[in-house]
C-alpha cells in the first residue's frame, strides 16, 4: 500500500508512538491570553503636559536630510 509508512506494520507504529510519548510526554499547558497580559493605570507624564513648544520645534524635521544637516 503505498500510503503506508516504510516500518511497516500497526505495531511497530504504535510502538514509535509509545518511544515518543515517553521521550516528550506531553505538551505544556496553553497560557491564556488574559494570563500574559497585564493592565496597568497609566500616569500621565510631565513631558506629556504642554509638551509642544514652538521655540524648539525647529529641531524636528520632517526630512531626514535636514535633521543630519545635510
Amino acid at each position: 500500500m503505498e500510503n503506508e509508512p516504510a516500518s511497516g506494520t500497526t505495531e511497530a507504529l504504535a510502538a514509535e508512538a509509545a518511544t515518543r510519548h515517553a521521550r516528550f510526554g506531553r505538551l505544556p499547558e496553553r497560557i491564556r491570553f488574559h494570563e500574559m497580559t497585564e493592565e496597568k493605570q497609566a500616569a500621565p507624564s510631565a513631558s506629556a503636559v504642554g509638551s509642544h513648544d514652538p521655540e524648539a520645534s525647529w529641531n524636528h524635521f520632517s526630512c531626514l536630510a535636514l535633521d543630519l544637516g545635510l
